[in-house]
């Protein structure tokens, strides 16, 4: 047996993947013409009051009692989305090896719906924060877990927060990857012992890179596929 064959045998089998959607699979982008139809009450309400957004958005303007200065917290008309380079690459490796993928966020369920009918990449389960208790309690990845019946430790939680993503992670006992683009967390050595995830990327191409050197991507059985 050859030297990679063996060290192929000694990887973990890995059957699913859970992501978190803000910041990992997503670039939140604040639509403002969309937070003004919403709080204003429509379209016509809008092109009725054409300089609201101006005179909110000047520097020490008063706000009128008709508009908005922040979008309402989890409202799906608020904020759209940017699907991160290499999401759909990503979905589409795991699709191709019958690994399952899942999604935890702690946005609102309308947030999730707008995301799967935008971008084309539907996640189940896909849990978001009327779920409870939400991250990062382990409960929302143990519940995915026993959906798919696979254990956490044939899963992996993927996610740009060390509180929420790799702490729910860790807590459920699966492995955990952090996606830290900017740096901001440091040096994975640096990191305390209770929240340091399994592995530290900067990109989404990382997360794939670890998935193929250090897993055996074992596909889920036909009748599992039907769960």
């Amino acid at each position: 047996m050859s030297s990679s064959a063996a060290a192929a045998r000694r990887r973990v089998p890995l059957r699913g993947v859970v992501f978190d959607m803000d910041g990992t699979l997503t670039v939140p982008v604040i639509d403002f013409p969309a937070m003004y139809r919403e709080v204003l009450g429509g379209e016509a309400a809008y092109a009725a009051a054409p300089s609201t957004s101006s005179t909110a958005s000047r520097p020490g303007a008063p706000t009128s009692s008709a508009a908005p200065t922040r979008p309402s917290p989890g409202s799906s008309a608020t904020a759209s989305t940017a699907s991160r380079s290499w999401a759909s690459e990503l979905c589409g490796f795991l699709d191709a090896r019958q690994i399952r993928r899942g999604l935890i966020t702690r946005n609102v369920k309308a947030a999730v719906d707008l995301f799967h009918q935008r971008f084309g990449m539907t996640f189940v389960p896909a849990l978001s924060r009327e779920f409870r208790p939400y991250k990062p309690d382990p409960a929302p990845l143990l519940h995915i877990c026993s959906t798919w019946d696979i254990p956490p430790t044939e899963v992996i939680m993927v996610g740009d927060s060390l509180k929420d993503d790799i702490v729910c992670g860790k807590r459920a006992g699966a492995f955990t990857c952090l996606l830290d683009e900017t740096g901001r967390y440091g040096p994975h050595e640096s990191l305390p012992e209770d929240v340091k995830p399994d592995f530290m990327v900067s990109s989404l191409p990382e997360v794939l890179s670890v998935l193929e050197e250090h897993f055996d991507l074992a596909p889920v059985s036909v009748a599992e596929s039907r769960i």
